[in-house]
């Protein structure tokens, strides 16, 4: 059963939280992140890429040892300079991020590394090891979580009600970020509703992991080098457990993950369509971009012409992933007409989310790419299947939005206690 504990978050000071709170870490490359630091000094991306934090002409690298030590005596500095402060309890909290007219509220708490090792959390994609060891490096140089974990749980009542009423009290932040998104946080401190949340979720034999495979597993491989250091821990230290926000499962949204391949694998455009229709029905759109409906159907951007192709019956399958949308195509498309085999490492096509929209599908196609795919999203039953199966997705299956934030909650992993 799922242990999904609260914690004394460390947040920004009530004022700076607009200002403090940023976009993941791998959002952007490093020049990226570095316009945005000289823009806003107290942006949380100083201390989730500190090689910003270094003038051009030092190169310091994102990966080297005195950048994850800056990043650690910018935390803290500025935890002693009261641009954070941190609660006298154990608290769950709310966060809100509505995108548009759709809100999705999710609960922010620390999950337990015992439950990802157990698969009582559960994974559906496969994780680097240099991403993993990056993430690790800062986690246990800073001796904090940073950013939080996106999970899902499967929704159930009694954490429905709670949600309902902690939503109708006064936020402890209320702002909207330079992208539109509004960000509400709201903490839960009273004793009744503590227990009630930590026991709803006891009674759970299944989370999800949505988004953050990678910070999740250092989270967890960083604990596990803790526990090594101090084999008479006691289970109840800070570093057995990581940093989450956990959504249920039917406020959340899955984006398309769309494809652009570079060429047709030395086809003309009309053998290449002859060999589309030998699987799938070949309607053409015209010049309307078109973004499927229905799972099973795909949109094709090809010489300034869309196309809808729908799948035959006989290519799903019982199989949770070979029956993803995303399979369908590499399985009967990409890879037997265009041999693109493993898209992974193949440079013949690249990967544009959802929120990019079909335009830039169109772009691509017209300029450095030939083709481009619209997909339907996958839905979150579809990865929870997956999850459930023990099996993995394939890259590039889902584009959640919107983004979480780091900087709104910190998680020490001090074994000493804040004064």
């Amino acid at each position: 059963m799922a242990d999904i504990r609260a914690f004394a978050a460390i947040r920004p000071r009530k004022g700076l939280e607009a200002r403090i709170a940023a976009l993941p870490y791998d959002v952007y490359n490093t020049e990226e992140a570095r316009e945005i630091v000289n823009r806003e000094p107290l942006s949380f991306l100083r201390i989730d890429r500190a090689e910003t934090s270094f003038p051009r002409e030092e190169e310091a690298g994102c990966y080297e040892d005195r950048v994850y030590q800056a990043a650690r005596n910018m935390l803290w500095e500025g935890i002693e300079r009261g641009d954070f402060m941190q609660e006298d309890k154990a608290c769950y909290y709310l966060y809100g991020l509505t995108m548009g007219e759709r809100t999705q509220t999710g609960i922010v708490a620390c999950a337990s590394i015992d439950d990802y090792l157990t698969n009582v959390i559960k994974k559906h994609e496969n994780t680097r090891e240099d991403k993993e060891i990056d993430r690790i490096c800062h986690v246990d140089v800073c001796e904090a979580q940073t950013g939080p974990i996106f999970l899902a749980f499967r929704s159930n009542e009694g954490l429905r009600g709670i949600i309902r009423d902690v939503r109708g009290e006064e936020p402890l932040y209320d702002f909207t970020s330079e992208d539109g998104i509004r960000h509400q946080v709201w903490r839960i401190d009273d004793d009744a509703r503590i227990e009630a949340v930590r026991k709803a979720f006891s009674g759970m034999n299944s989370i999800y992991i949505a988004d953050g495979h990678h910070r999740c597993a250092s989270a967890v491989k960083v604990g596990l080098k803790r526990r090594e250091a101090n084999p008479s821990f006691t289970g109840e230290e800070e570093f057995n457990y990581f940093l989450s926000v956990l959504f249920p499962d039917d406020e959340l949204m899955i984006m398309d993950y769309n494809r652009v391949v570079k060429d047709l694998n030395g086809l003309t455009e009309e053998e290449f369509l002859d060999r589309v229709r030998e699987r799938f029905t070949v309607t053409k759109q015209g010049k309307t971009p078109y973004s499927p409906r229905r799972k099973g159907t795909f949109g094709m951007y090809l010489d300034g012409i869309w196309y809808e192709l729908c799948a035959g019956e006989e290519l799903f399958s019982k199989d949770p992933v070979k029956n993803l949308d995303v399979s369908i195509l590499q399985d009967y498309l990409l890879a037997p007409i265009l041999s693109i085999n493993d898209p992974k490492v193949d440079r013949r096509i690249d990967f544009v989310g959802g929120i990019r929209g079909l335009g830039e599908l169109e772009r691509r196609a017209d300029t450095d790419m030939k083709a481009a795919f619209s997909m339907y999203p996958t839905l979150i039953e579809e990865l929870f299947a997956v999850a459930d199966a023990g099996a993995l997705m394939p890259p590039k299956s889902t584009w959640f939005e919107p983004k979480l934030r780091s900087g709104l909650f910190i998680h020490s992993i001090k074994q000493e206690v804040l004064p």
